[in-house]
């Protein structure tokens, strides 16, 4: 990624300065950032920084990355854990029923619901949330954020498009996958003991086959967090939302790499502890699952 970043076409210190600066300028500005020094000199500096704890300043702004992330994380932060519960919310029923009811308009309908879910991208969903609730029906706010200590309730109604917008895509997916999941278990050995013994379809259900049905879903979970912060950088601009992703794609624009190189490695970092307490998780719903495999 650094590198990536660093062969790419444009100067930091052009863009902060304009086409109108004089070559002694740029050359005076990319030596006042740094960016003069040998590729491996920059690479060593910038690790060394994160290794203690200093993500740097921004080229554009001058201010401390940390405080600059920080205020956006408030804003990505409340909208992934949203778009999580609005997926998990839709996933659990429609998956659940296109599996226990596959032969019924019921489970039809809900199969369906699932491929419509996962054809629609999450910013045209957006777009047409802002248009019906915002626009026309006056519901709810398409854009902008108010700020937590400004006024918590807007911050909350701000964000409730955005985190349906990204909920439905990725609740979409993930009931596909638990319809799966449960049809594989109404299948095993176990489950048909279970109803041989009394128990109907949905106990059986409910008391053996949903423990054993979640542990590939959480593999799912884990990798769609990933998808929840690629679509959180397309959402937060449709709706003009000030979080990572507004963040990232203007330190992109603005050639800001040092911004840019701490954000990925701070995306990085929360998938890999995402997977690393999903397969903590696996332990817990399945104990024969050892730690050591």
């Amino acid at each position: 990624m650094f590198l990536v970043l660093a062969v790419l076409p444009g100067k930091p210190a052009q863009v902060i300065l304009g086409t109108q600066a004089t070559p002694a300028s740029v050359r005076a500005l990319t030596r006042k950032l740094g960016l003069d020094k040998p590729l491996w000199r920059q690479y060593a500096d910038w690790i060394g920084g994160l290794l203690s704890g200093h993500l740097g300043n921004s080229y554009i702004s001058g201010l401390p990355i940390r405080s600059e992330m920080g205020n956006a994380l408030e804003v990505t932060l409340p909208l992934i854990g949203l778009g999580l519960l609005v997926g998990i919310i839709i996933a659990v029923p429609l998956g659940v029923i296109a599996a226990v009811r596959d032969r019924h308009a019921s489970g039809m309908v809900a199969s369906v619901a699932n491929q419509i879910g996962i054809a629609i991208p999450n910013f045209v969903l957006g777009i047409l949330l802002i248009i019906v609730i915002g626009v026309k029906l006056h519901l709810l706010p398409t854009g902008g954020f108010a700020g937590w200590s400004t006024s918590p309730l807007g911050a909350i109604k701000a964000l409730i498009l955005p985190g349906i917008s990204l909920g439905i895509v990725e609740g979409a997916i993930v009931g596909r996958y638990i319809r799966t999941s449960v049809r594989e278990v109404l299948s095993s050995d176990y489950l048909r003991t279970a109803r041989a013994k009394g128990l109907t379809r949905w106990q059986a259900l409910v008391r053996h086959g949903f423990r054993n049905a979640a542990v590939p879903v959480l593999t799912v979970l884990g990798l769609e967090l990933a998808g929840l912060i690629v679509g959180a950088v397309v959402i937060e601009n449709v709706f003009t939302l000030p979080g990572m992703g507004t963040l990232l794609l203007q330190a992109v624009n603005n050639r800001d790499l040092i911004m840019v190189e701490d954000i990925v490695v701070m995306i990085a970092a929360v998938v890999l502890v995402v997977n690393f307490l999903v397969d903590i998780a696996y332990h817990v719903l399945d104990p024969r699952i050892g730690l050591e495999s």
